[in-house]
């Protein structure tokens, strides 16, 4: 089994920067929107650069943007890169089931930070193996990253189950003959896991990555 990290585990509370939006008359949103940009995410993505070099590019974005000074800017970045997250509990669960039948995978388009942020949620050892782009250089959608995360699993792409919260990485996984599941609720995950959802006494051979 492949899973996406953001969105389906883990969660930013982006409450305060929105406070701080709105503080500096701001559309509230506008920050993630310059920094989540490819021209400024994908770098930071890729390993490119490090946490704060993306912060001073959303700084910069947001003053070229909305016309504040870079001070500012350079607040409000630092505010999204700082943005507390948690992992969502029911999620976690499932996916420990499922590695009691299946290999399980992270695929992720993260930071070189990744390490440090899964040792934080407690999920250092949630997966078999951990496919992040900033260590691969590169990301999804790109192919060459779920055949790195199908080797890792060990089996065919064709044996894979790719679940992840944007329809352009799941479209990515099913042209290379995965079986895509796009995330909006733990319900989905449970769905597409079937019987592997629930307690097992040991590990198995299955048709999902197994």
């Amino acid at each position: 089994m492949l899973c996406d990290l953001d969105n389906v585990i883990r969660f930013y509370d982006t409450a305060p920067l929105a406070a701080r939006e709105r503080e500096a008359g701001l559309p509230v949103g506008l920050t993630m929107e310059v920094a989540y940009a490819p021209e400024i995410d994908l770098p930071l993505l890729l390993g490119r650069i490090t946490p704060d070099a993306w912060v001073e590019a959303i700084a910069a974005g947001l003053s070229e943007r909305a016309g504040r000074e870079r001070e500012l800017t350079r607040t409000l970045g630092r505010a999204l890169a700082e943005a507390p997250f948690r992992a969502d509990t029911e999620v976690v669960a499932l996916l420990r089931r499922a590695r009691t039948h299946v290999p399980v995978v992270l695929v992720t388009n993260a930071t070189l930070q990744l390490d440090d942020d899964l040792a934080l949620l407690g999920l250092t050892d949630l997966a078999d193996a951990v496919v992040s782009s900033a260590v691969e250089r590169v990301a999804k959608p790109d192919p060459a990253i779920y055949r790195i995360a199908a080797e890792r699993a060990g089996v065919p792409a064709e044996r894979c189950l790719f679940v992840d919260d944007r329809q352009e990485n799941v479209d990515a996984a099913t042209a290379l003959g995965m079986t895509g599941v796009l995330y909006r609720e733990p319900a989905d995950l449970r769905r597409a896991l079937g019987p592997y959802a629930d307690e097992a006494p040991e590990r198995q051979q299955s048709s999902i990555c197994g």
